[in-house]
C-alpha cells in the first residue's frame, strides 16, 4: 500500500500573550488542536458572535505593514510569523484564538510560537496531506523585484534581499523544509527595521509596540540592539520567514522551489493570486512518503 504523508494536529492546546507591534495593545492567544480538514483558522473571541477568519489567500485585506487577514467584518493583524510556524513544524489544522485584532510580536521573531507549537507536539491525523505540486515555471516581477516557482521534489526556497545600507547589502539564503532546520535555522531571526522608519510611523501611531525587545533596529551603519544579530546573515533569515508565512496563505504546502528576490508581502500575495490562477502550471494531489 502507498504511504502518503498524512495531515497534522497538535497534541493539546497552548496560550501566550504579548503586545500587538503596531497597535501597542496586549492579546492573548491559544492554540488548539483542530479535526481534519480544517485548515488554519484564527477566531476573534473579543467580538460579538466570535467570528472565524480563515488563514487563506482570499481573505487578505492588507499588506502594506503586515499581512491582515479579514472577514465578517473582523480582522487579525501580523500573521506572518506564526503561520511561517506552523509551516516550519508542519501543523495543517489548528484553531488560533485572539481577544484582539494585532497578533502579538513577542520578540520579533518566530521563535516563541515555534517553541509553543513543539511544546505542544504533533499529532498525526488519518486523512493525507494534499500538496501544489508546481508543473511549469511561474514568475511574477516588480521593476527588478520578483518572485518564481519551478518544479522540484521538496519544497525549497532561496531568498535575496539587497539594500545600499551597509549594515546589510545583499545576502541569500537557500532553505529546504525536509532537510533544513526551521526552528534553529530561520525562527529565530527578527523582524528589521531602520530608526526613522520607526519614528515616521510612531507619528501616524503606528509602531506603538515597537522596539529593540522586539526588532533589530539600524541607525545608518550599526545595529542598535545591544546583544548584536542572532546570525550574521539575520536579515535575508528573517524575509525568509516573513515569505514562508505568506505562502502559507494558499492553504496547502507547495512541493516547488520558489525563489525570490527583495519582495515583500505585497509581492508575495501578488505571486499566490498568479499562482492559483495559472492551473496548468500545477496540480494538487497527496505525496507518496519515500524512503530516505
Amino acid at each position: 500500500m502507498l504511504a502518503y504523508h498524512p495531515q497534522q494536529t497538535l497534541q493539546k492546546p497552548v496560550s501566550c500573550s504579548g503586545i500587538g507591534v503596531h497597535s501597542g495593545k496586549k492579546t492573548s492567544i491559544t492554540i488548539k488542536p483542530a479535526p481534519e480538514n480544517h485548515g488554519i483558522r484564527f477566531r476573534r473571541t473579543d467580538l460579538p458572535g466570535t467570528p472565524d477568519i480563515p488563514a487563506l489567500f482570499k481573505m487578505v485585506v492588507d499588506t502594506s505593514l503586515a499581512t491582515v487577514l479579514g472577514s465578517q467584518g473582523a480582522i487579525v493583524s501580523t500573521i506572518e510569523h506564526l503561520m511561517a510556524a506552523f509551516t516550519g513544524i508542519a501543523i495543517d489544522n489548528a484553531l488560533v484564538e485572539i481577544d484582539g485584532y494585532e497578533m502579538p510580536i513577542m520578540d520579533g521573531s518566530a521563535r516563541d510560537f515555534t517553541a509553543m507549537l513543539k511544546e505542544a507536539g504533533c499529532r498525526k491525523q488519518e486523512k493525507p496531506r494534499w500538496f501544489f505540486v508546481a508543473t511549469k515555471p511561474i514568475t511574477i516581477r516588480d521593476n527588478d523585484k520578483y518572485v518564481t516557482v519551478e518544479p522540484y521534489p521538496t519544497f525549497r526556497i532561496t531568498c535575496s534581499i539587497s539594500f545600499t545600507n551597509p549594515v546589510i547589502g545583499t545576502q541569500k539564503l537557500v532553505f529546504d523544509l525536509s532537510k533544513d532546520n526551521f526552528h534553529e535555522d530561520i525562527s529565530h531571526a527578527r523582524t528589521f527595521g531602520f530608526i526613522q522608519d520607526l519614528k515616521y510611523l510612531q507619528m501616524f501611531n503606528l509602531g506603538r509596540g515597537g522596539s529593540l525587545d522586539n526588532a533589530v533596529v539600524i541607525d545608518n551603519d550599526r545595529v542598535l540592539n545591544e546583544s548584536g544579530l542572532r546570525y550574521p546573515d539575520e536579515f535575508v533569515r528573517h524575509k525568509l520567514l516573513d515569505c514562508l508565512g505568506d505562502f502559507a496563505l494558499l492553504g496547502m504546502p507547495i512541493l516547488g522551489h520558489i525563489q525570490t528576490y527583495k519582495s515583500g508581502h505585497d509581492l508575495n500575495h501578488k505571486f499566490i493570486k498568479t499562482f492559483l490562477e495559472q492551473k496548468d502550471a500545477w496540480e494538487t494531489r497527496p505525496v507518496e512518503i519515500t524512503s530516505p
